[in-house]
Order: C-alpha cells, then sequence, then structure tokens
C-alpha cells in the first residue's frame, strides 16, 4: 500500500537527491515518504495513472487517501509537498496562486539544466536509521 505522502525522485540525480535530504531535514512529522522513479514502487504508481505524461521530467508528488491517489508534478507538486513541511517552509506552498505558466516554465528550467549543475550521483547516502522506513524501493 501506498503511504498517504510520497515524493517520487530521480535517484541518478544529484539536486533530486539534494533535495531528498533537504525535505526529509524539513519535515519533522516524518509525514513524506521517498522512492525512486526507477524502482518498482514508482512504476506500480505510474502504470495506474496514465495521465501522468511518459516523459515528464519532474518529481512526483503523490498523496492518498483511503482509495484515492492523486499525483502532481512540476511546481504543482512542489507547491503540494511544501504544504506537508515545518514553517516557515511550508508558506511556500502559497506560491501556487501564481500562474502555471509561470511556476511550470521556472521548475523545467531548473529541471533542464540540473545534471549539468549538480551532477549525476552514483550511489545516495544512506539514511539514518531512523530515516530507513520512510524510503521505499
Amino acid at each position: 500500500m501506498t503511504p498517504p505522502l510520497l515524493v517520487l525522485y530521480d535517484g541518478e540525480c544529484g539536486f533530486c537527491h539534494g533535495s531528498v535530504r533537504w525535505i526529509v531535514d524539513h519535515d519533522s512529522q516524518g509525514a513524506i515518504h521517498f522512492a525512486p522513479l526507477a524502482g518498482p514502487t514508482a512504476q506500480a504508481i505510474l502504470a495506474r495513472h496514465p495521465e501522468v505524461p511518459t516523459d515528464v521530467d519532474s518529481v512526483l508528488f503523490v498523496e492518498r487517501e483511503g482509495d484515492a491517489e492523486r499525483v502532481t508534478w512540476y511546481s504543482a507538486g512542489a507547491f503540494r509537498i511544501a504544504r506537508h513541511l515545518d514553517r516557515p517552509w511550508s508558506w511556500l506552498a502559497g506560491l501556487g496562486v501564481l500562474p502555471t505558466f509561470l511556476t511550470d516554465a521556472g521548475y523545467k528550467m531548473v529541471a533542464s539544466a540540473r545534471y549539468r549543475i549538480w551532477g549525476k550521483v552514483d550511489a545516495c547516502t544512506l539514511p539514518a536509521p531512523e530515516e530507513r522506513a520512510r524510503f521505499l524501493a
């Protein structure tokens, strides 16, 4: 069963790896879980959600409530993740009122340069023992 809050990320991306670590550090409730996009958890979710473009170059945020599952990506996903972070970071979700074409353009600009700027990671840092349950395959 998918956890209620799940971030699907590019496991090879240095920026994504840093972002996951940042989210862990700013989610004191430990509510958000993580899984790599190339892993079986993400693949099962993507199979259930044909509305997600197959070529989407984004972190995906999955929210589950009961049997209902919602997947968001690009800036919408980032703003929804922000809602679950500690203050003041949760206030970033308020930027979701800005026009999507603007916020998605900014997101896509960073995404297109992420490998050039932050590189790829060969192996992710292992999470601390108290965080391991938040990381799925």
